[in-house]
């Protein structure tokens, strides 16, 4: 059977990694103009990957909904002050802390940094990732597979073993980024999907040991989504069609994404936890 040709929906372009927001065309769409209704008033959210794409979305949408933030971020300083830009002009304190969470003293300091700024920590958010394609299991070499799990999933333990004193204290939750590969797979982001299925375990068994401290624990597991991780990894031949291949035949918006965060964060999910929620396109999973 011949194999369908992506259709071309945006034009070709190619980062160097982790990739900049500021230079996608377009630019993604982080903000939806809906009428804020203060689920988050008081609160303070720990958003790592904070600076671009679905974790600057998730930022500037819990502000307006009434948080202050703390962007964990590597080195993508632009990015960040725009994520620290929209925080504020919705009237929240934005916390900007540069660094490499697959160090685990490094997450150990964002925490801490978080917690002594705001006075508390009410909600992580376990979202930064990196990916590198390749075209077969042997072009993997060690390095890589220890930075992608590193970054992706090791970071993740680190940063809950950090804010759980203060996730106990005022009975916060966490919300972890999974992907659609974790249940169908990708060829070409083997060890990314491995870590992307790692977190759909972790948080099924975090969810599990931290019921009864009353802390809920979730994950949200987006389908193609249009942020920097996409030019910054892929050729620039797919990023063109980056998205077309699903039922929706476009990629999603990280405004699209955000309020899946939004909703496990709020009392809206006050019965729910150990669960994946799927902003995919249409594409059916099994779950």
């Amino acid at each position: 059977m011949k194999k369908e040709k992506k259709k071309k929906i945006r034009p070709e372009q190619k980062q160097n990694p982790p990739g900049s927001q500021k230079k996608m065309k377009p630019q993604p769409k982080v903000l939806k103009q809906e009428k804020p209704k203060g689920k988050l008033n008081g609160k303070v959210a720990l958003i790592t990957g904070g600076d671009s794409g679905i974790g600057q979305a998730v930022a500037a949408l819990f502000a307006r909904e009434g948080a202050n933030i703390a962007v964990v971020y590597l080195k993508e300083h632009k990015d960040a002050k725009e994520t620290k830009r929209l925080v504020e002009e919705a009237g929240q304190q934005c916390l900007l802390i540069p660094g490499d969470i697959s160090d685990e003293h490094f997450c150990n300091s964002a925490v801490k940094k978080t917690a002594s700024h705001f006075g508390r920590l009410d909600i992580l958010i376990n979202n930064a990732a990196e990916q590198h394609p390749q075209k077969s299991i042997e072009k993997i070499t060690k390095k890589q597979l220890l930075q992608t799990f590193a970054t992706n999933i090791f970071s993740q333990f680190y940063l809950v073993k950090a804010a759980l004193k203060h996730l106990i204290k005022h009975k916060g939750t966490i919300i972890n980024t999974t992907s659609v590969t974790a249940y169908r797979g990708s060829e070409h982001l083997l060890d990314y999907s491995a870590t992307k299925g790692a977190i759909v375990a972790f948080t099924r068994s975090l969810a599990l040991a931290l019921v009864k401290k009353k802390i809920r624990v979730n994950a949200v597991a987006p389908g193609p989504i249009w942020t920097p991780l996409i030019p910054s990894t892929f050729p620039a031949k797919k990023v063109a069609g980056f998205g077309s291949d699903v039922p929706m035949k476009r990629a999603g918006e990280p405004a699209e994404v955000a309020p899946a965060f939004l909703f496990l964060a709020s009392t809206d999910a006050t019965y729910i936890t150990g669960q994946v929620i799927h902003p995919n396109g249409g594409e059916i999973i099994n779950t």
